[in-house]
């Protein structure tokens, strides 16, 4: 399953995916990462959970994006969940079709059983009309 949280800059998206990702932990089977373009939130985040800064991997564009999730998949049979802060950002999607990676990270969810929530900096209007199905807050 992929969800998003989506809401324009200065909303609070961070604040609900860190108390999504901080409730979820209590509760899984498996294993959480949460990957963001800084530590900033390390202290935020439960120990439990595997925080990834993927501004530390060079990543150019969204293929390598994908291909960086399927690493980090391919490492760990345990992950139940990814959580994804700034997706826009650490995704290389500022200003692009956000359709092609969410059709990727979904198709990747059902093959895995991993569930995806990404923290979107887009308005809900704003987005291309086959992922708003996928809006789980909207702020």
């Amino acid at each position: 399953m992929v969800q998003l949280i989506v809401g324009k800059k200065g909303k609070g998206k961070t604040k609900h995916l860190l108390d999504k990702v901080n409730q979820d932990i209590k509760s899984a089977n498996g294993n959480i990462v949460y990957l963001d373009k800084s530590n900033k939130h390390m202290h935020e985040l439960s120990n439990k959970v595997r925080l990834i800064n993927v501004s530390e991997y060079h990543i150019e564009n969204s293929d390598q994006f994908v291909g960086f999730i399927n690493g980090i998949i391919s490492q760990d049979y345990d992950i139940e969940q990814m959580f994804f802060d700034s997706f826009l950002k650490t995704a290389h999607l500022e200003g692009a079709d956000i359709t092609p990676v969410i059709t990727r990270l979904v198709s990747l969810s059902e093959a895995t059983g991993i569930n995806f929530v990404l923290s979107v900096s887009m308005d809900e209007s704003e987005l291309p009309e086959s992922t708003k199905q996928y809006v789980l807050i909207s702020v």
